[in-house]
């Protein structure tokens, strides 16, 4: 346990952590996704890096199902059928890894693709590129759903890296949020039970889970509430703009990393 969570109490810490991801779920529902960005810094101050992913797994499990079943009738379960295999074996062997090694190098990897697609999709505004630059079949989901499966595991959350392939794949607000929340609860299902397996899934993790999990109800609500009545484009351009953040921050937690190097 970290010195910090040591100077606070229980209840305090479950504070903290339910008000954090009531803000992170509400603006997760608005840019696709990314609320693991909000919550990974601080449950790595409050719990210690090595509860990170076992604690964000059990969180994300409830939200992303509670949110799956408020867009329900949106989800494409064709996409679904071709992610679920690559994200179990995926799942599995990240899981696997994470029980034995840290893998730093890979949240510097994943800041700088995030940061690659923003350009790109920025490159392609200004110069009049189609939205769509390249046409993502269904099938295409399940060798990258192991990649980002194994790196979920490793990190406890790969984040928007995947958001540009939906949009690609012809999927827009209401569909988009609601196929990746039934994608990432199938995922986190996976990397629970692989996490349990290995011996790395303790009580608390469980608990702290929990209050996420509680703080992504009413969030979800309010998000709902204002994603009906924003535009697509509007929805297109938020989500950009919080994958930038995302790899921003993510290069930036691995700051040492550079300065090693």
């Amino acid at each position: 346990m970290s010195f910090v969570s040591l100077e606070l109490s229980t209840t305090a810490i479950a504070l903290l952590i339910s008000g954090a991801s009531f803000v992170a779920w509400f603006f997760s529902m608005l840019a696709g996704g990314g609320s693991p960005f909000i919550l990974i810094p601080l449950l790595s101050v409050l719990l210690g890096a090595q509860a990170v992913a076992p604690v964000i797994t059990t969180g994300l499990l409830i939200g992303n199902t509670q949110r799956s079943l408020f867009f329900w009738r949106e989800i494409d379960w064709r996409v679904t059928a071709w992610y679920l295999p690559g994200c179990l074996v995926g799942s599995i062997l990240g899981a696997w890894i994470f029980a034995w090694v840290q893998v730093d190098w890979l949240q510097v990897l994943l800041g700088v693709a995030l940061l690659g697609m923003v350009v790109n999709y920025w490159l392609g505004r200004v110069f009049n590129w189609s939205d769509r630059p390249f046409t993502v079949q269904a099938w295409y989901f399940l060798p990258v759903a192991f990649l980002n499966s194994v790196g979920s595991a490793l990190i406890g959350s790969t984040g928007p890296i995947m958001n540009p392939m939906y949009f690609s794949y012809g999927l827009e607000k209401e569909a988009m949020i609601a196929t990746k929340a039934s994608n990432k609860a199938f995922l986190h299902i996976f990397k629970l039970l692989s996490y349990a397996a290995l011996g790395v899934l303790q009580p608390d993790h469980i608990g702290y889970g929990l209050l996420i999990g509680l703080g992504a109800v009413p969030a979800n609500l309010a998000g709902k509430w204002v994603l009906e009545r924003i535009s697509n484009d509007q929805f297109r351009q938020m989500v950009y703009a919080f994958v930038a953040v995302s790899g921003v921050a993510m290069l930036w937690e691995q700051r040492s990393w550079f300065l090693a190097w």
